[in-house]
């Protein structure tokens, strides 16, 4: 459990530190990426990318184990349908990211800051991630329950 934790730690500090680096903490980089009719700034391309070289090799070691290190099973999403519930979350997701020039993991990278901005954001997040548990989530569920009754 410890080593878990402790890798986790480590994951979240090398992630906390390439956004830092990259610059990709500042919602002006990430607006400037988003504006393709204006000056537009690249470098969050060459993140995703640095990302994608990473992640890739990754994916592959992974489908090639029968279990992680770590723990005695891999946890990995079961839904793979794109439905109305994921493309009006991806859309409140970009619209959110345009708006504000944040999304979830740069935010939280962020307070380090101490930002005012930063702090409403996060804080408007947790708001939303609670709304969404406490009353979106039991609906559908409820919803998935009598459909599946009938």
């Amino acid at each position: 459990m410890i080593a878990r934790l402790a890798v986790a730690l480590l994951a979240g500090v090398l992630f906390g530190l390439g956004l830092s680096l990259s610059g990709m903490v500042d919602p002006a980089r990430v607006l400037g990426f988003l504006n393709l009719a204006g000056r537009w700034d690249p470098s969050l391309a060459f993140v995703l990318g640095g990302a994608l070289l990473v992640a890739v090799p990754g994916v592959m070691v992974q489908r090639r184990l029968a279990r992680p290190v770590l723990d005695e099973q891999f946890h990995l999403p079961q839904a793979r349908a794109v439905d109305a519930r994921l493309v009006f979350g991806a859309a409140l997701f970009g619209i959110g990211w345009g708006l504000a020039g944040f999304c979830p993991g740069p935010a939280l990278a962020a307070l380090s800051l101490g930002l005012a901005p930063v702090v409403l954001f996060v804080a408007a997040m947790a708001v939303g991630m609670v709304a969404h548990d406490r009353l979106v989530a039991p609906a559908i569920a409820r919803r998935i329950e009598n459909h599946q009754a009938r």
